[in-house]
């Protein structure tokens, strides 16, 4: 058998405002005694990575994000290639991380995009920070894309909204926090909403035997009941994550602190 490079991956879909469960989800696991030596993001999961891979907190991370306010992290914008801007989302990590490169990071981390031009998805790992973090959040659409090096991105979560794969073989022991479940949905209406759930539909196929590969996955399926662009619930998705990984921990006996 041989040695693994990382003892812990953790793995962070992507998922708009739902992201929030990841915090509980990690501070659940860090309150185990549960460390992430390696993480691999898209879209939400890419942000709230990059922010815990910078080294602040879930609760630290939770007060920079949660504004209670979906105009705070997007505003309407001319729609030639979306309809909104990350601008919020982009001056919250521009105050708020330390480091400017992924080098820079205290905790090594992959941030998913899908590359446009190539039709495949991209994973960075080094170099300049902001840009492939933004690009990864940036849902086709509804947000403009992201050009780094005469290449248009857009969130990583059209190829690929589990980024598993550039981890895979890498760690000892990967954890997934998968915040999309599909489910029935009633009412279908109005532009947005319709993007929404086209874009939760694609994703969503990949998902059931992927979930076979970790070790730990969390997929509560109450998340469904909760929509992608909607900030207000940050607090009761914090909870819903908690709580469903303080559960999973108890299952598989993997609590760490006495």
């Amino acid at each position: 058998m041989s040695l693994k490079k990382y003892k812990t991956g953790l793995v962070l879909s992507g998922g708009g405002a739902r992201g929030f469960a990841h915090l509980g989800v990690i501070q659940a696991l860090n309150d185990a005694g549960i460390f992430p030596d390696v993480i691999s993001g898209t879209s939400a999961g890419a942000l709230i990575g990059v922010l815990y891979a910078d080294g602040h907190s879930p609760n630290e991370i939770m007060k920079l994000l949660n504004t209670h306010s979906r105009l705070d992290f997007m505003r309407p914008a001319l729609p030639r290639e979306g309809l909104l801007q990350l601008g919020g989302i982009i001056k919250i990590l521009k105050a708020s991380l330390r480091a400017s490169s992924f080098e820079e990071l205290k905790i090594p981390l992959f941030v998913t995009a899908t590359d446009m031009n190539n039709g495949k998805a991209v994973y960075f790992s080094s170099g300049e920070l902001l840009n492939p973090v933004i690009a990864s959040a940036s849902i086709p659409v509804l947000f403009q894309p992201v050009i780094i090096n005469n290449i248009c991105y857009v969130d990583g979560g059209v190829l690929d909204n589990l980024p598993l794969h550039p981890i895979e073989n890498s760690c000892s022991f990967v954890i997934g926090s998968f915040v999309n479940p599909v489910g029935y949905m009633e009412k279908v209406s109005g532009l947005i909403n319709i993007a929404e759930r086209a874009f939760l539909l694609r994703m969503s196929e990949e998902i059931s035997e992927k979930a076979k590969k970790f070790d730990l996955f969390i997929d509560p399926l109450v998340l469904r009941n909760y929509g992608i662009l909607d900030p207000e619930k940050a607090d009761e998705l914090f909870t819903v994550g908690y709580e469903a990984t303080a559960e999973k921990i108890k299952e598989k006996h993997l609590f760490l602190n006495p």
